[in-house]
């Protein structure tokens, strides 16, 4: 019998983007939403996947974590081009009869009203392995030029990330820890980095900052879902510049969590904050305080040299999430 040896995930995405590639004027394979035409302007469809085991430990969250992940990590993919989400559609596969459904759809549907994304159907499926595939519809709004892609920074924009990063990486350490040490010691753990277990558990899509920065004239974005040096990279390479990280903004409690925690909040992924570069600062910074929402880190710069992945007088570490088969 003969057997295909794949490529690790970005190589297997890259073979596939090759083979799909839209007419102009539209973004299928290879970006955090595919863009096509709707009845008015853009429609963004974006589609994710979480795995029981491999997204999640069931053993260290809930099932209504389990759910409220699954849909964040969709309207996320939105977030990351300044966009709306409109409607999602769910479909749960896995042994039914052994998963309290209804605590499951209790965190889908909570993430659902928190950012106006109404589930409106779906299918449930028998299969060995719990499974919540979402696919999302959005648009782009009105008043605004088009979503932002990857693949339009330029040498000399600046480059911002909306938050500090790390803190779900963390909470995930926090919670092995706890369920190792066990007891009143193991809750009192979880309880002291509440703020680091909750963002591990419940990840936020940053929906309002996607819409600022594309009003503050981003020129690249992407969500931080597989770590800040490998998204990093992702938009580099699409774009067709290089980087300079001469900050890494790291969220507070990470440090007493992680022996490197610079290098968690590198590689952790799952923070959801998103990165993006553009040109003006100043219009950035304003564009936030008008909106009244957090001034976005100002973290490095894009270069005109395409190879360039920098962090301050050396490499960028090469780590983050990718899936390996």
């Amino acid at each position: 019998m003969n057997f295909t040896i794949l490529p690790g995930e970005f190589a297997l995405i890259e073979r596939l983007r090759r083979r799909m590639a839209g007419p102009d004027g539209q973004v299928w394979v290879g970006d955090d939403v595919a863009v096509v035409p709707g009845p008015r302007g853009s429609l963004l469809l974006a589609s994710d996947a979480v795995v029981a085991g491999v997204h999640a430990d069931l053993s260290l969250v809930g099932l209504d974590d389990f759910g409220w992940k699954a849909l964040v990590a969709n309207v996320s993919d939105v977030a990351a081009v300044g966009g709306r989400p409109l409607a999602a559609v769910v479909s749960v596969a896995g042994p039914l009869g052994d998963v309290d459904v209804d605590l499951l759809y209790d965190g889908l549907l909570e993430a659902s009203a928190t950012y106006g994304c109404p589930v409106v159907g779906g299918d449930l499926t028998s299969a060995p392995t719990l499974v919540v595939a979402v696919a999302i519809a959005g648009d782009s709004g009105p008043d605004l030029p088009g979503p932002v892609l990857r693949s339009g920074a330029r040498a000399g924009d600046h480059l911002f990330v909306t938050g500090p990063l790390g803190s779900s990486a963390a909470g995930l350490t926090v919670l092995r820890e706890a369920a190792a040490t066990g007891g009143a010691k193991g809750d009192q753990a979880i309880e002291f980095f509440a703020d680091l277990v909750s963002a591990h558990r419940r990840p936020r899509a940053r929906l309002a900052e996607g819409a600022a920065a594309r009003a503050a004239g981003a020129t690249a974005m992407i969500d931080v879902s597989d770590g800040l040096a490998s998204d990093l990279r992702h938009l580099a390479t699409a774009s067709g510049v290089g980087v300079v990280v001469e900050k890494v903004p790291v969220a507070v409690g990470v440090a007493r969590v992680s022996d490197e925690p610079e290098l968690l909040a590198l590689g952790g992924g799952e923070d959801y904050e998103l990165v993006f570069a553009a040109p003006d600062p100043d219009r950035v910074a304003t564009v936030f305080v008008e909106l009244g929402l957090g001034l976005p880190l100002v973290i490095g710069w894009c270069t005109a040299d395409p190879s360039e992945r920098r962090l301050r007088d050396g490499e960028l570490p090469d780590v983050g999430w990718e899936h390996r088969w």
